[in-house]
């Protein structure tokens, strides 16, 4: 009742419900008085036209089942003008009764009354005592790849939305959603912000500001990360209050050119996780190839541990049977030691002297260009926006402006000679059409891209792209490197390290009989047993009690993980 009672205020609160109301209500009286009228016509006819006499009961009666179109047929009249009377009611009432009032009735009230309990569906505010939680200023592409990870991790969150019906639709989805206008310090005290985790502000660059700003009325001391799009908006931000600012495209494109190695070393170390170096190395032209995982003997010569194999943008579990192939690119962890003993065993990096090949003069295309610049590799950059000249000119080796789908334009750019492109434009098809183009131009060049959405990571790997890295999970990872107070790692689309609980289930089994990597596709690496971290881990180590796992994968199989044990 008291529900009711408060939609019931809200709905007459609004301005445009209470015209709409006065507007049906004329309607009903405007409806109420030609009914009114043609029952005193009905008398007026029946008396001096048909010579009878009916109640005034009888007469609404007969209006109103000729009205409704019933019409029983128990009164009638006789004369030509009581049958003319009698079309020009039917008619009426088709018209006022059963097309315009159950129009005016849902325009004006039913659809209104429908958005009031929408209005009220989505909560207002966090439930009490509720701390510890992720605020998330907007639901978009990095929002909803940050959701999964938080659920993983089992980190509440609540997403803000300012429109009722989105937020209805949101909340129907299973996302923790809040309504609520973006710049109002009420939103964010009912968000109960200042015993909140982290507050992720992923709108535009001024919306951020804002944003900030008003949170900092709030509370003052609660950890802000900021999205930035321009370079500028960075002191901006900074100033405004925010605690961490994440300038994504220009991440992007500096971790696109990461996955570059330029230096003599073969292992090009990608990060670390904890202690351990995490490096990539193609087998092609090394003592290596050709071998199984087991034959390599490599933990036994050098102490790094071969942990996956990347296939076609997927991390594939390095069994010890796994073969190494000319085109496999391992993934191994170790620490620095061992890893300098992996560059001594594999030899030395072939020198690449042709500049790599940047296709796209967007943000991401200068970052990544920047950073090659940095390690002294040359660029070249094509660009089809003749405007940007001026803009980027003096940042590649070689500036060349076309159209990248054009064969002319790619052949001028280098294509043929270069080892590498780099995809950065914005848009997804278009990346995948160049991948596909590269790829036959040039069948032995590797090509890293960037995408915007997860849907087509599939496609632009079947399309010949060997690196794919997207911005939403780039964002995703950011924002959750912060809340563990990690280093960011990106392994690649979706591949993260974590350490989880032993699940009960598995207590006191082996490795091999836990069978982890073959329900869940997981990379077991390491067991850590109170003070004690078992890193050489064999088919026959007993999981005890405890202990946790530090494993490698996808969210889909740390998700599957979850539902097997």
């Amino acid at each position: 009742m008291k529900f009711l009672t408060t939609q019931l205020t809200y709905f007459f609160s609004q301005t445009q419900i209470r015209q709409n109301v006065r507007a049906l209500v004329k309607y009903l009286l405007f409806l109420v008085l030609v009914i009114v009228v043609f029952t005193v016509l009905f008398h007026f006819i029946m008396r001096y036209f048909e010579g009878r006499e009916h109640s005034w009961i009888t007469g609404l009666y007969w209006t109103l089942t000729v009205m409704s179109t019933l019409g029983f047929g128990d009164i009638t009249f006789h004369s030509d003008i009581g049958r003319v009377f009698s079309i020009v009611v039917l008619l009426s009432g088709i018209i006022l009764l059963l097309i315009m009032l159950p129009f005016a009735f849902i325009r004006f009230f039913y659809a209104p009354w429908l958005e009031a309990q929408i209005h009220f569906r989505s909560p207002r505010g966090t439930p009490p005592y509720t701390k510890g939680h992720v605020v998330i200023c907007e639901y978009d592409s990095i929002s909803e790849n940050l959701i999964k990870a938080l659920e993983l991790n089992r980190i509440p969150y609540f997403v803000i939305e300012p429109d009722p019906i989105v937020a209805a639709r949101l909340l129907d989805e299973g996302i923790s959603v809040v309504t609520g206008e973006l710049d109002s310090r009420e939103t964010y005290e009912r968000l109960g912000v200042a015993q909140a985790r982290m507050v992720f502000a992923n709108a535009g660059d001024t919306t951020n500001t804002n944003i900030t700003l008003t949170i900092r009325e709030v509370d003052r001391d609660v950890p802000i990360a900021a999205l930035a799009t321009a370079e500028d908006s960075i002191d901006i931000l900074e100033l405004s209050g925010a605690s961490h600012v994440l300038p994504l495209k220009q991440e992007l494109g500096e971790h696109l050119a990461s996955r570059i190695n330029v230096g003599p070393e073969r292992a090009h170390v990608i990060g670390t996780f904890r202690e351990w170096l995490v490096a990539e190395f193609t087998v092609h032209k090394t003592p290596l190839a050709g071998l199984t995982v087991r034959e390599t003997r490599l933990r036994e010569r050098t102490g790094v541990n071969i942990v996956g194999v990347w296939d076609r943008g997927r991390l594939l579990a390095a069994d010890p049977e796994s073969s190494l192939t000319d085109s496999s690119v391992a993934v191994g962890i170790g620490s620095k030691e061992q890893v300098d003993r992996l560059n001594e065993l594999l030899g030395v990096n072939e020198r690449k002297s042709n500049p790599v090949l940047i296709i796209g003069g967007g943000r991401v295309g200068l970052a990544a260009a920047v950073a090659l610049k940095g390690k002294g590799v040359r660029v070249t950059m094509v660009e089809c926006k003749p405007e940007l000249r001026e803009r980027i000119d003096d940042i590649p080796d070689r500036l060349v402006i076309g159209d990248a789908a054009d064969r002319d334009t790619l052949m001028q750019s280098g294509l043929r000679e270069t080892p590498l492109v780099i995809l950065t434009t914005n848009d997804d098809a278009i990346n995948i059409y160049l991948s596909i183009y590269c790829r036959r131009l040039n069948p032995n060049v590797r090509i890293v891209s960037r995408i915007t959405h997860e849907r087509n990571f599939e496609a632009i790997h079947r399309a010949g792209a060997d690196f794919v890295l997207s911005y939403a999970q780039l964002g995703a990872e950011s924002v959750l490197s912060l809340l563990q107070g990690r280093e960011l790692l990106m392994m690649g689309e979706g591949v993260e390290f974590f350490q989880t609980e032993l699940p009960h289930a598995l207590i006191g089994k082996t490795l091999q009989e836990s069978q982890i990597g073959a329900r869940t596709g997981l990379i077991v690496l390491a067991l850590q047993e109170g003070e004690r971290t078992i890193t050489n881990l064999s088919p026959t180590t007993v999981l005890l009690k405890n202990s946790q796992l530090t494993m490698l994968g996808t969210t889909a199989q740390r998700q599957a993980f979850i539902n097997a044990f």
